[in-house]
């Protein structure tokens, strides 16, 4: 029964668009969802080798936060929400300020942050759906003012003006620099230069090996 709601929200999605309040409202316990412009967006469940390459990254981020004594921590199911459209993200690894979500005004109820200040970094793993994470949230990301926002397509499916021509597996990590995103490039044995993790030594391949499970 539940199942049957699900298609027809989704079916009446297409044709009238949701605030995000309704949007939350809605959202089931079970699947993946997001909202993009007021449209209720299902994502596809995440193949094996998408989660071991997010696994992996957020153990190695996860252990150069515990080894700093960083004030951070990492969410497994947040929204990036921007304040002033109905879209939310699911990032698939999320580092949060833990000082800064009394500032949240959704955080408590909603699992929800909106201000970029919030973020230390966001991570997505690309997949099929590669243009959102290229150009939408790349373009969203930038306006809320997230410092660090990694592109990991370990599939090399994106454009070809991204990750070259023929593809191949790229990494592509933005940094706001005077609140526009300077872009810079990893791919083969190049290793992954983090701006708010400078210790992290890891190179792109190693990143890709561990959807191999190598």
């Amino acid at each position: 029964m539940q199942g049957r709601y699900i298609e027809m929200v989704l079916a009446v999605a297409k044709t009238q668009l949701v605030t995000f309040d309704e949007f939350v409202e809605w959202k089931p316990e079970q699947g993946f969802y997001e909202l993009h412009n007021g449209v209720i967006v299902e994502m596809s469940q995440p193949v094996g080798t998408h989660e071991q390459v997010k696994g992996f990254l957020s153990i190695e981020i996860a252990f150069l936060v515990k080894l700093a004594k960083l004030p951070y921590f990492l969410p497994s199911n947040a929204f990036l929400k921007l304040p002033d459209a109905d879209s939310a993200y699911l990032p698939d690894v999320l580092i949060v300020k833990t000082a800064n979500l009394v500032n949240e005004p959704l955080w408590e109820k909603q699992s929800t942050i909106i201000q970029g200040a919030s973020i230390v970094i966001a991570i997505e793993v690309v997949s099929t759906n590669w243009r959102d994470d290229y150009f939408i949230k790349a373009k969203d990301y930038e306006e809320m003012g997230i410092p660090e926002y990694w592109t990991v397509d370990y599939l090399g499916i994106g454009g070809r003006r991204f990750i070259g021509n023929p593809k191949q597996p790229t990494i592509l990590v933005h940094e706001l620099i005077d609140g526009e995103y300077q872009v810079t490039t990893f791919q083969g044995d190049a290793r992954v230069i983090s701006p708010t993790f400078p210790e992290l030594n890891l190179t792109a391949n190693q990143i890709f090996a561990a959807g191999m499970g190598a």
